[in-house]
């Protein structure tokens, strides 16, 4: 087998290996939405810096463990955070989920499984409606085939109100919510003086997909989508030049997308002094694009990021292409 691992300036990484693309942009009803989670976040306060985050991305599977310290000589008890995606209403194409709550996960403190409590709100421009919806019976996740029915069901005047409220937008099939549901765990956690604190944390993520790809489709290659995934994944000229080199071989290959919330405000405890993130694209064969600094292969299928003082500028976004065959 030939494969060619390759580096751009922008330190994107590519793998091509034997196999094969086929079809051109795929058709919305062949799409899943992507939905970004992230990791953990603090509730802000001077006295906890985050030691060290290593993190681990793969489309089965977010791990990431902490390493916090309390450097203030009294103990601190904060509110510690996980939010869940956000789920909209009024969207083309599926939904990776219907209800966040209902995604499983798992976080651990100092090797002990913490219990968390959840909390649910539906907005409309920053406008928390949970109350109005619960008082109608309405399940809040706007994507839900039991809410669709539930809005139906009702009387015509309170139909008519969510609309003139903007909550629920009249089409052709009937009327369709249009709010957001926010999902978020939460606990208080105290941080003992002068001593570290690991928090360990692991979740399925909501991944998106496609059933076809539009990379190395030479009539696409100057269109905004084509556009669209240089800015979001960082798709160079040897990624799009091996998925068109896949391509005339006949196989059907699928998109996988996987978002990853990483800018500082996500944390709540300012740079992150030791980071160490791993991106396993699966299968060996797959090709992978994201945007990065200094990333190396470690493995078949892994690559890896390190940074010292780590402040991070852009949430990650990473795309996956793989073959029909094995």
């Amino acid at each position: 087998m030939n494969r060619t691992t390759c580096l751009t300036a922008l330190a994107v990484l590519c793998l091509t290996a034997t196999g094969g693309l086929a079809s051109s942009a795929p058709p919305p009803n062949d799409t899943v939405a992507v939905m970004a989670a992230g990791g953990l976040v603090l509730q802000r306060t001077d006295g906890i810096e985050m030691r060290s985050e290593d993190l681990y991305v793969s489309a089965a599977e977010i791990r990431v463990r902490y390493r916090f310290f309390n450097r203030s000589d009294r103990p601190l008890v904060t509110l510690v955070a996980f939010p869940m995606p956000d789920i909209v209403g009024g969207l083309e194409g599926a939904q990776a989920i219907a209800d966040p709550s209902d995604m499983p996960f798992q976080t651990t403190v100092e090797g002990r499984r913490m219990a968390t409590n959840i909390e649910q709100k539906a907005v409309l421009n920053g406008v928390d409606h949970t109350g109005l919806l619960r008082g109608l019976e309405l399940p809040l996740s706007p994507v839900a085939p039991a809410t669709l029915a539930a809005i139906q069901a009702l009387p015509t005047p309170q139909v008519e109100m969510l609309v003139d409220m903007g909550l629920v937008r009249e089409t052709p099939g009937g009327p369709v919510p249009v709010w957001t549901l926010k999902t978020t765990h939460y606990w208080n956690q105290m941080f003992p003086a002068r001593r570290e604190v690991d928090i360990d944390h692991r979740y399925v993520p909501a991944v998106g997909g496609s059933a076809g790809s539009v990379m190395g489709d030479p009539g696409l290659a100057n269109s905004p989508l084509t556009a669209d995934y240089v800015a979001r994944y960082c798709t160079d000229r040897d990624f799009v030049s091996a998925a068109r080199r896949m391509r005339t071989r006949g196989q059907t290959v699928s998109e996988t997308w996987i978002d990853y919330v990483l800018l500082p405000e996500a944390t709540g405890a300012g740079p992150i002094g030791d980071f160490r993130m791993i991106v396993d694209k699966g299968g060996w064969k797959n090709l992978i694009s994201f945007c990065g600094e200094d990333v190396r292969r470690v493995g078949f299928s892994t690559f890896e990021v390190r940074r010292r003082n780590y402040t991070p500028t852009r949430d990650l976004s990473v795309l996956i292409l793989s073959s029909d065959r094995p």
